[in-house]
């Protein structure tokens, strides 16, 4: 699932507001969510969809195919940090491209990451 986000980061301008700038990339959160195995050592595909972002986070669907068939969808959370501080998202996208409108993640989306940091607190 990382790969194909920094594939984008690196054949995108966000490279160059990002990484070039001292900025590193953090996942935040994943799921995800098998229908079937995915063969090991077989060839598979990977689509990586937008679903939306706030001032902090980017959220992404990640749909695997094999055989043309849906084997697993999952989701990330994941941020740009530099200095022990998130960045912008807005800015970072923006900067991007400037033609980028800003699409709020689907409620589904964030009820997903919601828990959390309360899973987190309370170690479970």
């Amino acid at each position: 699932m990382d790969l194909i986000r920094y594939e984008v980061v690196f054949r995108s301008k966000l490279y160059e507001n990002t990484i070039k700038k001292g900025m590193f990339g953090v996942l935040a959160s994943q799921k995800i969510i098998y229908k079937k195995p995915l063969r090991m050592f077989k060839k598979f595909d990977i689509t990586l969809k937008l679903e939306g972002s706030d001032d902090k986070w980017v959220y992404h669907r990640q749909t695997f195919k094999q055989n043309n068939q849906i084997c697993a969808i999952g989701f990330t959370k994941a941020g740009f940090w530099k200095n022990k501080k998130a960045q912008s998202m807005t800015e970072i996208l923006m900067n991007s491209d400037p033609d980028y409108e800003m699409k709020p993640p689907p409620e589904k989306v964030l009820f997903m990451f919601e828990n959390d940091y309360l899973t987190l607190k309370n170690g479970r």
